[in-house]
């Protein structure tokens, strides 16, 4: 009976080996040709291929990932991703920023498990969602917090917590792209410290 269910393990082992091996790579390709769309949604027009020119910044302790933007050698603009906490989870998410401007030009949701109607609205787009609110921002004349909390942004209607997780990724973003300009980043007003209150 020993033998078995060692020779039993053994060939499901493998198999799982196996199985992992063979969708690895499909896999791994489906999440890069997903992280290049969402760039591609969230800085202005690029010939590189900002996935292989990424690089690591760290801020407050933390990592985070910036994909460089350019054009013709000139850089137009830089998506970062940050990975806030919401209702339901890490909310995988990128901010991207105009290079000439320093304002926000778009963001984009990779991947989040926040509840489906309410915190899920983060991923709708168009004039009135909850994310088109960002677009264009101004983020040195905003202060990044839910106006619940004496802040400038408006939140999903029952998803307060989502709301100011967002926002706080949009803030942190903010904070790596002053440090890549080499600017102060300490006054940027967040709301981070909330998240998890309601």
């Amino acid at each position: 009976m020993v033998l078995a269910l060692g020779c039993i393990c053994l060939v499901c082992s493998a198999l799982l080996g196996l199985v992992n091996h063979v969708t690895a790579e499909p896999i791994a390709a489906a999440n890069l040709a997903k992280t290049n769309n969402a760039i591609k949604a969230v800085v202005p027009e690029f010939d590189n291929i900002p996935s292989e020119d990424s690089w690591n910044v760290e801020v407050d302790g933390k990592q985070y990932k910036v994909y460089p933007a350019t054009y013709q050698g000139k850089v137009m603009g830089y998506a970062i991703e940050v990975l806030p906490t919401g209702f339901g989870g890490t909310i995988d998410m990128l901010v991207g920023f105009d290079a000439e401007t320093g304002k926000i030009y778009n963001t984009s949701v990779i991947s989040h498990s926040e509840t489906p109607g309410l915190g899920a609205k983060i991923t709708e787009t168009g004039e009135g969602s909850f994310r088109a609110q960002f677009d264009g921002m101004d983020p040195a004349a905003t202060k990044f917090m839910v106006r619940k909390d004496g802040g400038d942004i408006d939140a999903i209607t029952a998803s307060t917590i989502t709301s100011r997780a967002f926002t706080s990724g949009v803030a942190e973003a903010y904070k790596v792209y002053l440090t890549i300009k080499g600017e102060d980043a300490t006054d940027v007003v967040t709301g981070a410290s909330k998240a998890k209150e309601e």
